[in-house]
């Protein structure tokens, strides 16, 4: 078994006054040669934008962009002629493919929004653009871990053009569990948004990573109530 932590307060940051972004892999004018990506996730970005700012209108191509609101509303708009606003408990990703462009906005004047957005290399390059999201219910994933993103068409999750699962996890105080990948030649990489927990021994706190591979299976305990986002990725 091999493993890799990143403390939260290890990971990079670059406050531009509207936007608050804490970079966990090397990301714009943060560089660190030893964390470029955990296998095929490439970008891990905490972010908080202001009310009413954003991020303008720019290009994608050959990325899968996944972002997970955890407070506040984010509107975005693409060139595939999408609209939408995403909350928290939505899950939305972008296949950009070919290439697309896109705005994202914080919705509310009254407060921050706060997501993560996530890059994935794809599996297969140059594929039409296409777009997602779904909503997931907190009391879905409570005690359970919730499957919000996989490589096939489901009704419970939303597809990605890579072999590669995302969950959601709610879990109580004292809860365990065990996690089984889903095949081989994956890496899991946990993120902690709240509170703490022990995998694989090891305990980690609120917004800490934890990069493990080369292994089946891993335990889960809850060290206080804690949300966790698991996502297991090709590691070649």
């Amino acid at each position: 078994m091999n493993t890799v932590l990143h403390k939260s307060n290890t990971r990079g940051n670059a406050n531009h006054g509207w936007l608050d972004s804490h970079h966990t892999f090397s990301f714009a004018h943060y560089y660190d040669p030893t964390r470029m990506h955990f296998g095929a996730l490439r970008v891990l970005n905490d972010d908080a934008v202001a009310p009413g700012k954003g991020f303008g209108t720019h290009p994608h191509d050959n990325m899968e962009i996944i972002s997970i609101p955890l407070h506040g509303d984010l509107e975005h708009k693409d060139s595939m002629g999408n609209t939408a606003v995403i909350r928290q408990n939505d899950v939305q990703i972008m296949s950009a493919g070919t290439g697309i462009y896109h705005s994202e906005y914080n919705k509310n004047s009254d407060k921050p929004v706060k997501f993560l957005q996530i890059w994935v290399f794809p599996k297969e390059k140059n594929i039409q653009p296409r777009y997602e999201q779904k909503t997931y219910l907190p009391e879905d994933r409570v005690n359970k871990l919730q499957v919000v993103v996989a490589p096939t068409d489901s009704p419970e999750s939303i597809r990605i053009n890579q072999d590669a699962w995302f969950s959601l996890g709610n879990l109580k105080k004292g809860f365990q569990t065990e996690y089984a990948f889903h095949k081989k030649g994956t890496g899991v990489y946990a993120f902690v948004l709240e509170g703490s927990v022990t995998i694989q021994g090891q305990r980690l706190e609120r917004r800490d990573g934890f990069g493990i591979w080369n292994t089946e299976n891993l335990s889960i305990v809850a060290d206080e109530d804690a949300e966790i986002l698991l996502m297991e990725v090709p590691m070649n």
